[in-house]
């Protein structure tokens, strides 16, 4: 009677584990059959004893598979992002939003065709989001606000026990009068130093600088009118948010504050 190549192997596997090959005998096949069993039984006790995790691979394959779908990773959230890399996500924020802001003022409310549209007033508009509104307004309005006033203990209340915390109140009001000093002392000075950079045809930095702050000195009664009764109340709102949604809500405002700026001040 032959055996089975099979049976062979795992008996000769068996013996030589316990220190002897003797000559090969014949059996017959329900012998080798109950041989090859106890065999098998001893491997898998073996392995279960070692380790719990390999004894369900053996008896069910698919358990891995299903463990790994479950450990894969979530789909991206923007929220997510927007606390690991707050300062890039405010950088494309803030570039995006103000060129988007000029070519709404420039296409929708003063109708110029699409053909005809100022690309370098749109350039002004993109360089100087990215750089004051997306660079400069994320380091004061985060990290200098950060050390000067106690914000994470007030930005992570409720609604309801921010309006009990009268220190945390006290502190939203410092914080919106200091940003809107900066708006009129620092934002808009710059705006028309970027304007005059871009529109004097001078490479001159002190050209750009007497020029821009001269438009600042002659539009200053209207353009602090304007700035205060938008960006007071809007300072409440985003001073009062989490720390890593401060400028991300502030930029709602700030779109239409920008496409109005475009609107009134962007031409030539």
């Amino acid at each position: 009677m032959l055996r089975s190549p099979f049976i062979i192997l795992l008996l000769l596997l068996n013996q030589q584990a316990n220190g002897f090959v003797p000559a090969p005998r014949r059996k017959n096949i329900p012998s080798l059959l109950s041989e090859s069993k106890s065999i098998l039984d001893n491997i898998l006790d073996k392995a279960a004893s070692n380790n719990e995790s390999t004894d369900k691979l053996l008896m069910d394959p698919l358990v891995d598979m299903t463990t790994d779908a479950d450990d894969a990773p979530s789909s991206w959230s923007y929220a997510e992002f927007a606390q690991t890399y707050p300062n890039v996500n405010n950088i494309g924020i803030a570039t995006i939003k103000t060129a988007s802001a000029d070519l709404l003022a420039q296409v929708a409310i003063a109708h110029t065709p699409v053909s005809d549209i100022d690309w370098e007033r749109a350039f002004l508009f993109c360089a100087f989001g990215a750089v004051y509104l997306g660079a400069f307004q994320y380091w004061y309005q985060v990290n200098i606000f950060k050390k000067v006033f106690d914000v994470d203990k007030f930005t992570s209340q409720s609604w309801g026990d921010k309006l009990k915390d009268t220190e945390g109140l006290k502190s939203l009001f410092a914080q919106t009068a200091l940003d809107l000093t900066v708006l009129t002392f620092i934002y808009l000075p710059t705006f028309y130093v970027f304007k005059a950079g871009v529109f004097s045809g001078s490479a001159d930095p002190s050209v750009w600088l007497s020029s821009g702050l001269d438009s600042y000195t002659t539009n200053f009664s209207k353009d602090e009118f304007d700035l205060v009764r938008v960006w007071a109340p809007a300072d409440l709102v985003c001073f009062s948010v989490p720390l890593y949604l401060r400028l991300p809500v502030r930029h709602v405002v700030s779109f239409v504050w920008t496409a109005y700026l475009s609107f009134s001040r962007g031409g030539h």
